[in-house]
């Protein structure tokens, strides 16, 4: 996979800019929409014509016609056009609509069953054909999605990073794990790769923050989610802005003069510490949850608070995995003193009704 050539991107103005609704809803919603993306900045329209959805009877997409209405906005502004698929019947009827750049999105990569059908139905197409990263942050299934595309002749691909689902996230829709993300852009440095800042952050607020740091990160491009009215959209309405919104941000700030590359290198080490450090402060949370279950049952029970023997035990066992981890023992003994003194603290205060 090194060694395949991607020259597709270069056939774009970078950075590549796809810009659209979550999904088509109505033909005026998809073609005003379009119409007020500047050609200028954005080369490609997006919308979900299928919407996988975590419940049923939630608004799945519009089918077959949106594509219809794909069609005409490729017709009267020139944009090119993209959607996602999910099985076989969504490949052929993309290819039958002459979509232009086709993805399989993250539910979808997850299942090694899925993709391989996917690709089967895309055999040596030579559209563009986009994979975004699993839910889950597993680089090997993205890998391999890319790998099931090629064993098929598909030669034009490219992977998008949409954020990652966690079991706690207080910021953002999906972590970025920027450190994962890169990972793969170092290991195939060949294969572009786009961000999906819209179902990173799942909010607007957060969603230029999240552009400006996949740029500073050398991405190739964007896709991101527009709309004509997003306050009354069917789907995904807290992370999608106005077109107008996004081309005047496209104008004014995307290509703003960045900083020297020494700055731009710490700015991205920091980045990643403050994933790091986000990450540590969510597991400290769901430590100190766990220690007031622990609380409870040495209430009902009347048991000691504060047990020497575990204690002991599990320092040692702490500081062995630690050097092995290049850590120094002072160094692990300090922080579990202190996680261990904040845990017997909340402990005492349950039993004790403080």
């Amino acid at each position: 996979m090194k060694n395949i050539e991607q020259n597709w991107i270069n056939s774009f103005k970078k950075p590549l800019i796809i810009s659209g609704p979550c999904s088509a809803e109505t033909e005026n919603q998809v073609l005003e929409t379009a119409k007020k993306l500047d050609k200028n900045y954005i080369q490609v329209f997006r919308a979900g014509i299928w919407k996988p959805r975590t419940r049923p009877n939630c608004f799945e997409g519009i089918g077959q016609i949106g594509l219809k209405w794909l069609n005409k906005v490729k017709k009267e502004t020139g944009l090119l056009t993209a959607t996602e698929v999910a099985n076989s019947t969504h490949v052929e009827l993309a290819l039958k609509y002459d979509i232009d750049i086709i993805w399989i999105g993250a539910r979808s990569t997850v299942n090694p069953f899925t993709v391989q059908e996917i690709s089967e139905a895309l055999k040596n197409t030579t559209k563009i054909i986009l994979v975004k990263n699993p839910i889950n942050p597993d680089v090997d299934l993205w890998i391999g999605a890319l790998e099931r595309l090629i064993n098929q002749g598909i030669k034009n691909i490219g992977v998008i990073h949409r954020g990652f689902s966690t079991y706690k996230s207080i910021k953002y829709r999906n972590t970025p794990n920027w450190g994962l993300a890169l990972k793969f852009k170092k290991l195939y440095p060949n294969i572009p790769m786009l961000c999906d800042p819209s179902h990173i952050s799942g909010n607007r607020e957060c969603l230029f923050e999240v552009i400006k740091q996949a740029m500073s990160f050398k991405y190739e491009g964007l896709i991101v989610e527009t709309h004509c009215n997003p306050d009354k959209a069917l789907s995904d309405s807290q992370q999608q802005i106005r077109p107008e919104q996004f081309v005047e941000f496209l104008k004014n700030d995307l290509f703003k003069k960045t900083n020297s590359k020494t700055e731009m290198e710490l700015e991205h080490i920091r980045v990643l510490i403050s994933e790091l450090d986000q990450n540590l402060i969510y597991l400290l949370s769901e430590r100190m949850e766990s220690s007031e279950k622990v609380a409870i049952i040495k209430k009902i029970n009347n048991l000691l608070v504060f047990q020497p023997k575990r204690w002991k035990s599990l320092i040692e066992e702490y500081k062995t995995l630690g050097q092995k981890l290049c850590l120094s023992e002072k160094f692990i003994e300090n922080i579990f003193k202190e996680i261990h003194k904040e845990s017997i603290n909340l402990q005492n205060k349950i039993i004790n009704n403080i």
